[in-house]
């Protein structure tokens, strides 16, 4: 057996409404990935996700909370874009800084599950 106590272990941090997950990692990644790259298409390339997915993920956050998270324009002769609402800016530092305070705050609690797990060696 592999000593664990190297192994990154993370704690992953995802808000729900009720049952309903509303926020996670995965949207805070892609809300990082928009800022970064001013279109939600790039936004998706970069991070290996779907347009799709992307506009479906993009569409729910903007349903979910009281005001828009992405602003994006259509495409056209001039290009489309989007970019994240003083609103989205606000809830993904937030978010940020929620996820830096749970791994902070579970530091022995980690080590000490790691414990439990067994790793091929």
């Amino acid at each position: 057996m592999k000593n664990n106590s190297n192994i990154n272990k993370d704690i992953s941090l995802r808000i729900n409404l009720g049952t309903r997950p509303i926020f996670g990692h995965g949207k805070a990644k892609l809300l990082d990935a928009i800022a970064a790259n001013g279109s939600i298409s790039a936004a998706a390339r970069k991070i290996g996700m779907s347009y799709r997915r992307a506009w479906l993920l993009t569409d729910a956050m903007n349903q979910d909370f009281k005001s828009p998270l992405i602003e994006s324009s259509l495409g056209g002769k001039g290009g489309g874009g989007a970019k994240l609402t003083d609103e989205g800016a606000k809830v993904l530092k937030l978010f940020r800084a929620m996820e830096v305070k749970a791994q902070k705050s579970l530091i022995n609690e980690k080590k000490l599950f790691s414990t439990f797990i067994n790793m091929p060696e």
